[in-house]
């Protein structure tokens, strides 16, 4: 887990955070697919084009990118009805690529929808790692049981333990992540992936503090002013892993 103090303040839970408003969205969308083929379901972000910005960082990394498209593995988390990996096989990555949900529903939408696309849909040392939006669901989930004794939580939050996660799906020494997020911004992108890890929380025995990535790229989004501040409505961040 991230240090205390290191990583952004939690979001409050919502809706959105749970498995079953996942399985429900799903459901109806395989439902609409079903009737209306040409109904492939919803591309998050698809007016901020963040599907093509990532694909663009990723092939802008000397280690993913170029030639090594050709056979980069990758992995979408959350992948939803599987346009973010359609996308990239639009933009000619060829290599292995597999995307996990942990809602059926969501599985079945995309091997229905990217049947052609040779990519595996299913429920470590990965090339390119994919989040479009999931890191916002999972921040938005409820935070486990607190210890009754002293109210302290009794496992780390799903947030946390989801950048964990991550950094060990991602291949060392060169692999990449990209993440697209509306809930946070770059900066807070920056402080939950590129920040330390306390020594001993990977559970790998790790004998002194290391940094889980380091920042690799940016992409840049119409922006705006609101009360004397000037942000982004979305936000894209690569991350290389050391």
């Amino acid at each position: 887990m991230t240090s205390e103090g290191d990583a952004p303040a939690p979001l409050s839970p919502s809706e959105l955070g749970t498995k079953e408003y996942w399985d429900g969205l799903y459901a109806r969308e395989l439902d609409n697919h079903a009737a209306c083929p040409s109904d492939t379901g919803t591309d998050w972000f698809s007016e901020t084009e963040a599907s093509t910005k990532m694909a663009e960082l990723a092939e802008e990394d000397d280690e993913a990118g170029g030639e090594k498209k050709q056979r980069a593995a990758l992995l979408d988390l959350g992948c939803g009805n599987g346009s973010l990996l359609r996308s990239f096989r639009t933009e000619g990555w060829k290599g292995r690529a597999l995307g996990v949900d942990y809602s059926p529903h969501s599985i079945a939408l995309s091997r229905r929808v990217g049947e052609a696309d040779a990519v595996e849909w299913a429920v470590m040392g990965w090339d390119v790692v994919l989040d479009k939006g999931t890191f916002d669901a999972v921040s938005l989930a409820r935070p486990p049981a607190s210890d009754e004794s002293g109210g302290e939580e009794i496992a780390p939050r799903p947030c946390a333990a989801y950048v964990d996660r991550v950094r060990r799906l991602t291949r060392p020494r060169g692999g990449i992540f990209i993440i697209t997020s509306c809930n946070w911004t770059e900066d807070e992108l920056i402080r939950w992936f590129a920040g330390r890890v306390p020594r001993g929380s990977q559970g790998g025995g790790d004998d002194e503090d290391e940094a889980r990535f380091e920042v690799a790229g940016t992409a840049r989004y119409r922006s705006f002013s609101f009360g004397g501040h000037k942000g982004q409505a979305v936000s894209t961040v690569c991350f290389r892993r050391l």
